[in-house]
């Protein structure tokens, strides 16, 4: 009976067959211990020469890092550790046998090296943990979405205009027409939002900012939400319980792979089971000034510096809304505090050091009052005639967000930079493989 490892447990004490891959081998002469992994998870296989033939036993002596192979053996609990499961090996198949010495070995190996061999540093444990926290992410923000009555819109990746006003787009040629590789799909969903109500989108975008830091990629994973008929608050207490249950997911069904990764759980218990801190824009601005002399104007923006500091001052996620609208995109709604204009927008800064998580903001839906943006902006018109469509024909009051994929996993796995989020990173200096 064919099996995979990570339903061992239910077979203790039957004869199964495992097929995967032989990562690491101990032992000489008289018995071997293999450690196999198939996708699933990693178990040992215990080879004695006492217990199978020598036809067996040359087998496992030929087995080299990184061999396919099939394993058959009787499964036993380990005899140190609470839920953790092995082979008694009885019979070994070889499929596969490396040609060449596999280049990843348990020495040390230098960033650049591992990720000029991505394609197989991504087999080691701790780079199988990583993605497994990536797929659970995948599926608990999906199945929370679709819990919540939302429709998954796919936007498209070419796009003819600009999102965000501060964003560098890599420009292609379509048929003689340039266009951009998308850095947000918001535009487009907010055209299905008023066919289907809440809806998101979930893919990759693009972005062409020379930046080298550990919180950037220029292609990552983003999920856009629209929340028709529903304000800047009603949109905060929406991401806080999604951020609680997508915490709570992965601590409960990860939990393994946190370990391998060495991960101290307790800051993410903390996000899962408090309240997050909610703070205006100039109320951060006066607090970073006052505790940590950082010079700051009302109108500044708040960049890694100032997300570290607060990180520093709060244990808790920190919401920061209400900022200065000349750095905000053009589609928020204006308001004047009676210092200056202002936007109903907010960003979610992580703990530990993460950063921006999660960014959004209510969306202008007068017609007269986003077009005076645009034009004041010095927007081309007729490039956004069909978004200001939407405020011509049943425009709604509504807001919305966006979610980095790669900056999330980064976080709950505790990994410093996000580079190793993502299967095949694309960076400034990083194209291949």
């Amino acid at each position: 009976m064919i099996v995979r490892i990570s339903d061992l447990a239910s077979h203790v004490d039957g004869e199964v067959t495992i097929q995967g891959w032989m990562f690491n081998k101990r032992g000489s002469g008289k018995i071997y211990f293999l450690q196999l992994r198939d996708g699933s998870g990693m178990t040992q296989g215990v080879v004695s020469s006492g217990d199978v033939s020598a036809e067996v036993m040359a087998k496992a002596e030929q087995l080299q890092m990184e061999s396919s192979c099939r394993v058959t053996g009787k499964v036993s609990k380990h005899p140190k550790f609470d839920d953790v499961f092995e082979l008694q090996v009885t019979d070994i198949e070889i499929i596969h046998v490396p040609i060449e010495e596999y280049p990843i070995s348990k020495k040390e190996h230098g960033v650049d090296f591992l990720l000029d061999n991505r394609h197989l540093w991504l087999r080691s444990k701790r780079q199988w943990a990583i993605m497994r926290v990536r797929d659970e992410l995948f599926f608990s923000l999906i199945s929370f979405l679709r819990e919540e009555s939302f429709t998954r819109i796919d936007a498209p990746i070419l796009q003819p205009t600009s999102c965000e006003d501060t964003s560098e787009l890599f420009e292609i040629d379509f048929f003689g027409e340039p266009t951009y590789l998308t850095q947000s799909g918001q535009l487009y969903i907010e055209a299905a939002e008023m066919s289907l109500g809440r809806v998101y989108d979930f893919g990759p975008v693009f972005r062409a900012e020379k930046s080298k830091t550990r919180k950037h990629l220029n292609e990552f994973w983003m999920m856009d939400a629209e929340l028709p008929f529903e304000g800047l608050d009603e949109m905060m207490d929406f991401i806080e319980k999604m951020m609680k249950r997508l915490t709570s997911d992965v601590l409960k069904n990860r939990a393994k792979e946190l370990k391998i990764l060495e991960r101290d759980v307790a800051p993410l218990e903390r996000v899962r089971d408090k309240s997050f801190i909610r703070m205006k824009h100039k109320e951060v601005i006066e607090l970073l000034n006052d505790e940590f002399d950082a010079g700051l104007t009302l109108v500044d923006d708040i960049g890694a510096p100032e997300e570290d500091m607060l990180a520093k001052k709060f244990d808790m996620p920190v919401f920061v809304s209400d900022w200065p609208a000349e750095i905000k995109a053009f589609y928020m709604p204006h308001f004047n505090d009676g210092e200056m204009d202002r936007v109903r927008a907010m960003d979610l800064i992580g703990i530990e050091g993460y950063g921006e998580l999660v960014g959004g903001a209510e969306r202008e839906w007068e017609y007269d009052k986003l077009v005076k943006t645009m034009k004041d902006r010095g927007y081309k018109m007729e490039d956004y005639d069909w978004y200001l469509d939407l405020r011509r024909y049943g425009s709604i009051p509504h807001s919305g967000f966006g979610l980095g994929l790669e900056r999330m996993i980064a976080w709950l796995c505790g990994i410093h930079h996000v580079r190793e989020t993502i299967p095949f990173p694309r960076m400034l200096t990083r194209m291949r493989p």
